[in-house]
């Protein structure tokens, strides 16, 4: 089967969980969900010449996922993130810096990897430094054949009006969830509306070709130019939602590659994004296989 090159751009680190470290970051957590649902999962990365690198290296070949892209750091540490997880499972987070993927390097290696990709998933929170801003438009510049998908994640005060307005600019699809969307229309100046036609004037405003909006267990909204999929969202008993929006946009992205119709990437996006959220990390593995965990999960809501 000819599998297609997703490829996971930006962090990855070590999510610190009251119960324990696991490995996450959301570029690795989407790469991850892609090799689960079929593709070629691939995380271009930095991670430090440590103890943390090391492990984080072997954590993703246990979990089947390739380190070839994944640079090696001598100067700096490994990344971290503190998580905290309320009494509803939402996680809040501490993170780092600097670290190794504040210092992605834009490299022949990557360059090929860039060609090669048939879609690339990158946030705003990798782009907090000049250095890793840089190299991750030179591989969006390069990668003229793949899907470009813009997953949002404002954490702490690593963002800015000019992040997201070039980050939007570069991408075909856009995702955000429905917390942040008002930060993101304010802080790049367009009027606040409600969730559809927030989404129509980002599409219509950067030329994209979806725009998704989430809200965790009430589903997500798809815009696209002439239609728009609305999702109630699936009940799940909710572990920690670490990786969950990860999950979704690595379905979604999956599902579009495919030429699914809207409603095919809503259900199946909020499908995966659910599951994740029902078990602990980011990276959960299942224990029947994907289809399996996701079909059991789809007859307990049907009972």
């Amino acid at each position: 089967m000819n599998r297609r090159k997703i490829v996971g751009l930006g962090e990855v680190l070590w999510d610190l969980l009251p119960g324990g470290a696991s490995l996450g970051g959301a570029p690795a957590n989407f790469a991850y969900m892609s090799r689960l649902l079929g593709d070629q999962g691939v995380v271009a990365s930095r991670v430090g010449r440590d103890a943390l690198g090391q492990q984080a290296l072997e954590r993703m070949q246990q979990l089947g996922l390739g380190v070839d892209h994944v640079q090696i750091d001598a100067e700096h540490p490994t990344g971290t993130v503190n998580v905290e997880i309320d009494a509803k499972g939402q996680a809040r987070f501490e993170i780092a810096d600097p670290v190794a993927w504040d210092f992605l390097e834009w490299t022949p290696d990557w360059r090929q990897l860039a060609q090669e990709a048939d879609a690339v998933c990158f946030g705003s929170l990798a782009q907090r430094s000049l250095t890793s801003r840089a190299t991750i438009r030179n591989f969006l510049d390069a990668a003229s054949g793949a899907v470009k998908v813009f997953d949002v994640n404002l954490r702490q005060s690593y963002y800015s009006q000019e992040i997201l307005r070039e980050s939007m600019k570069l991408a075909d699809i856009v995702k955000v969830n429905d917390e942040e969307l008002p930060k993101i229309m304010a802080l790049i100046q367009f009027p606040q509306e409600d969730e559809r036609s927030s989404a129509q004037t980002l599409l219509n405003a950067f030329s994209l070709k979806l725009v998704c909006i989430t809200r965790g267990a009430r589903g997500s909204l798809i815009v696209e130019e002439n239609h728009v999929d609305d999702h109630p969202g699936f009940r799940v008993k909710v572990v920690d939602t670490v990786g969950s929006g990860d999950a979704f946009t690595a379905a979604l992205t999956h599902e579009y590659l495919k030429g699914s119709s809207l409603e095919a990437i809503n259900e199946t996006a909020n499908l995966v994004g659910a599951w994740v959220a029902s078990q602990p990390g980011g990276m959960p593995v299942p224990e029947t296989g994907l289809v399996e965990s996701l079909s059991e999960m789809t007859r307990t809501q049907n009972r």
